[in-house]
């Protein structure tokens, strides 16, 4: 992570980031963000990398503190297990969050759902590692799968022959069986 300025992205005064309109970018392994590669199949090289950079900015705001922004910005390739055929498949992620910073968890809260912007309370020092992974992970796909899977999907019937298919039993007609058989006559 390069850090101009005095910043340290592990260690971010968001507030004094935004006020100097500062910028950081950066490149981290895949490796440093363990919470993002447990999903992920493990990569082929070693080359797999996240690229990010982040923006700070303030808007004076009329009659109130200042607006803190922090623009973010990251992007990766994963292969993840595709759900319909099970193969691996390459998940592209590119996530653009805009974050708004404010004074206390109360606000934040009050203010996040009514903003399209993610709203969090300033605390201490922001770990801009972490908040990068964290984005990312949001953005994984549910279900991940290929559009088009690059094998036939084997279909129910050819996995059993229709000779064999037998009528499964209700579950619960065994219990049935015993409770009528425990009944005694009044």
């Amino acid at each position: 992570m390069s850090a101009p300025r005095g910043f340290d992205a592990r260690k971010l005064d968001v507030a004094a980031f935004a006020a100097a309109k500062a910028t950081l970018a950066g490149e981290l392994p895949l490796s440093a963000l363990p919470r993002l590669a447990q999903d992920a199949l493990p990569p082929t090289d070693r080359s797999a990398r996240v690229r990010w950079s982040a923006q700070g900015a303030q808007r004076e705001m009329a009659g109130g503190e200042a607006e803190i922004r922090l623009q973010l910005q990251a992007g990766t390739a994963l292969q993840l297990v595709c759900q319909r055929c099970l193969q691996p498949v390459t998940v592209a992620l590119d996530i653009r969050p805009s974050l708004r910073f404010v004074r206390d968890e109360a606000w934040a809260e009050q203010l996040d759902a009514d903003s399209e912007d993610d709203v969090l309370a300033l605390g201490g020092p922001l770990d801009l590692q972490e908040l990068i992974e964290d984005e990312l992970i949001l953005a994984l796909p549910l279900v991940p799968r290929h559009e088009h899977c690059p094998r036939p999907l084997p279909s129910s019937s050819a996995a059993t022959p229709s000779a064999e298919v037998e009528v499964a039993e209700h579950p619960f007609a065994a219990l049935a069986a015993l409770r009528r058989g425990s009944r005694r006559p009044d």
